[in-house]
This record gives structure tokens, C-alpha cells and sequence, in this order.
């Protein structure tokens, strides 16, 4: 759908310059979803893994975050074969709803109620992530934190237009359940892409 040059602006790696790729296609369809028009994958080109390589070396970046829509519709081996063979390190954005297929540096998995992961990927989480909006995600967010590995981390972060209401309960359960962490969309604060 897109390529683009920011800083990651949430997770474990905040505040890192990144080259994204935002592939089309979804089958979750997130009700809060900021991307929306990611979730068609018609009507966008084709792209070939080599290609995208090269664009992602060219920027300078050191680290690539595919993400979508939902990107694991897709096996991304060769993607990922192609960005390791120009050493960029590869991190992975997904509900994980679907299998993941291909080698990454960091996968970060942010478990949709709208449709649910597929509980063995939980495994190879390097970061959970939970959206909350509404109280009831913090419920959701200890039903996953209990199926991923000990080395994962575990974040909370609150739905954008939900940041007033829910990062005071958020901070209030993080200082109740430290191990867990709050994430912030820090690229809406910023105001960048």
C-alpha cells in the first residue's frame, strides 16, 4: 500500500528511525482502525520483494517494520530473505491472526477481539501489545499475557481517541501489574506520519 521513512512512534522501539511497509489487506477490521483504506487490497501495485529491498536500503533506515492492514496474509518469506541479504533488521507489526511466515529481528503481536489470534504464534511474540479501549481490555490483556514467553514484553497502549479516558486506569493497573509497561502512540504527539 505504502513505503515511507518516520520514526517508530510505538512499542519497545519508540522513537527509532524506521522504513515502513504497509502491505494491503485485512481481515480484521478493527472498528478504531487509524488505516483504514489498507484494508482493500485491490487497486494498490504489486511489488516485488527485490524491489522493496532496494527502496528499504536506499533510506538509510537500519530497521524495516512490515505492517498492514495485516501483513501475515501473506508469506513474507522472500520479503524478509531479500531485506536480511542488504543487513536491515526486520520487525513485524501483526494481530496474528493469521500464521506467520518468515524470519524476523522482533515480532510485536497486538491481539484483536474483532479476530482473535491464532494461539500457537503467540509464542514467538517478542512484544505483546494491547490496545485499550474500554475497560474490558484489561481482562484481554491478562488472557494473552499468560501465552506468550517469559523474555516477551508486555505493553499496554490506549486507543488514540481514548488516550484521555483510559491512560489514567492504564497507569493505575501498570502500577498495580509492573510487569506490564505503557506504550504511547508518540508519533500522534509529534504529529508525524
Amino acid at each position: 500500500m505504502e513505503r515511507f521513512y518516520t520514526i517508530q512512534g510505538e512499542g519497545t522501539y519508540s522513537g527509532y528511525a524506521s522504513w515502513f511497509i504497509r502491505l494491503a489487506g485485512c481481515d480484521v477490521g478493527c472498528v478504531w482502525c487509524d488505516v483504514k483504506e489498507s484494508w482493500n487490497a485491490g487497486g494498490f501495485p504489486m511489488l516485488t520483494p527485490q524491489f522493496l529491498a532496494e527502496e528499504a536500503e536506499k533510506s538509510g533506515a537500519q530497521i524495516v517494520v512490515i505492517t498492514g492492514g495485516e501483513p501475515c496474509l501473506y508469506d513474507l518469506t522472500n520479503l524478509c530473505n531479500e531485506l536480511h541479504d542488504k543487513g536491515l533488521k526486520i520487525h513485524l507489526e501483526t494481530s496474528a491472526s493469521s500464521y506467520i511466515r518468515g524470519s524476523f529481528d522482533w515480532i510485536c503481536i497486538s491481539p484483536k477481539k474483532f479476530k482473535k489470534p491464532i494461539m500457537s504464534q503467540l509464542q514467538k511474540a517478542n512484544e505483546l501489545k494491547i490496545i485499550v479501549f474500554n475497560q474490558s481490555d484489561f481482562k484481554w490483556a491478562e488472557e494473552f499475557g499468560k501465552e506468550v514467553n517469559k523474555k516477551c514484553k508486555l505493553l499496554l497502549q490506549p486507543e488514540w481517541s481514548k488516550t484521555t479516558q483510559m491512560l489514567p486506569k492504564i497507569i493505575e493497573y501498570v502500577k498495580s501489574h509492573p510487569e506490564w509497561q505503557i506504550s504511547l502512540q508518540t508519533h500522534k504527539y509529534m504529529q508525524i506520519p
